[in-house]
């Protein structure tokens, strides 16, 4: 089972901003993240969510607030505390002229650890991430899947007590999704803490312990992700598209339905009691409808819209 949090933050952000071109993009964030916990941050492009972990990695200065990690303070002990975090970025850092053990062995080094060290580490590393078989081959020759593991296994090189994910999973298949997804479940049941950024709202839903959601540099919900349904949700949402579905939200359905919302082609019927508009629907056999319980995705939308929004 994973290590219950204590109360003890290992991670502390108390009223953090940062602001470009005259712009908020982080205004005023507080949260915490305890040992054995895995915070989920969740947002639309332009959020604040990169800028949130470039501030906690000391690579942006903050205008305001402060970072205090392990006792010690970010900027201004960045390297102490850098030594013992692990982080993956969204883009790919592997060198491509060093093979997967040569990658590991490099990276220790910033680290100050020593190669006997670190080469005593290797074996396991690379077996957590599932390319023993790929020591010695270069990354131009690993899958997207592979290098993601091969990022993480480099991550935990210095065994870190924190992990900073930023959209760790962005570009892989449904497989090697799910593999990664098995490996930060191991992580976490071994008690690291991890802070992960995800676009992927049923990645945020199996691995956060808390979610923290973002718009406009601001949180504007923070807590477990079934809470967070269950306080701001109807429990059952009806999913209706077909000839004639757009004229629903106009007709006597709409009283079956405490929230009615159109995206594209399809009308969402967010409701207590799915079971008279169901009835309802049935008579129209024409429409098709899917009924379902509200989830991470109904939670973002509702909170930061459906409106897409383009890199910020």
């Amino acid at each position: 089972m994973p290590v219950t949090p204590s109360l003890s933050p290992l991670l502390q952000v108390r009223d953090l901003s940062k602001r470009y071109a005259n712009a908020d993009v982080v205004k005023d964030l507080s949260f915490d993240i305890a040992p054995g916990e895995c915070l989920g941050v969740i947002g639309p492009n332009g959020a604040g969510k990169t800028t949130t972990i470039r501030m906690c990695l000391g690579l942006a200065a903050p205008d305001g607030g402060s970072i205090h990690a392990m006792d010690l303070q970010m900027p201004r002990d960045a390297l102490a505390i850098k030594a013992r975090w692990g982080v993956v970025s969204q883009m790919d850092t592997l060198d491509p002229d060093f093979s997967c053990a040569e990658n590991l062995l490099v990276y220790g080094r910033y680290f100050g650890m020593r190669d006997a060290q670190i080469e005593a580490r290797i074996p396991s590393l690379l077996e957590f991430a599932s390319l023993s078989h790929k020591a010695d081959v270069r990354p131009g020759e690993l899958s997207g899947g592979m290098k993601r593991r091969l990022s993480l296994a480099r991550a935990l090189v210095n065994d870190p007590q924190l992990l900073l994910l930023d959209e760790p999973t962005t570009g892989l298949d449904p497989q090697a999704r799910h593999l990664m997804w098995e490996r930060l479940q191991l992580l976490l049941q071994q008690g690291k803490s991890i802070l992960l950024t995800t676009h992927f709202m049923d990645e945020a839903e199996r691995l956060c312990t808390r979610l923290l959601v973002l718009d406009h540099g601001k949180k504007i919900a923070e807590g477990k992700p079934r809470d967070l349904i269950a306080r701001h949700l109807e429990p059952e949402v009806v999913e209706v598209y077909g000839i004639g579905a757009l004229a629903l939200p106009d007709g006597p359905l709409r009283a079956l339905a405490s929230r009615v919302e159109v995206s594209g082609e399809t009308v969402f019927f967010y409701t207590d009691h799915a079971a008279a508009l169901l009835h309802a629907l049935g008579e129209q056999p024409h429409l098709h409808t899917l009924h379902r319980p509200a989830n991470l995705e109904d939670l973002f939308l509702k909170l930061t819209g459906r409106q897409i929004r383009e890199d910020a």
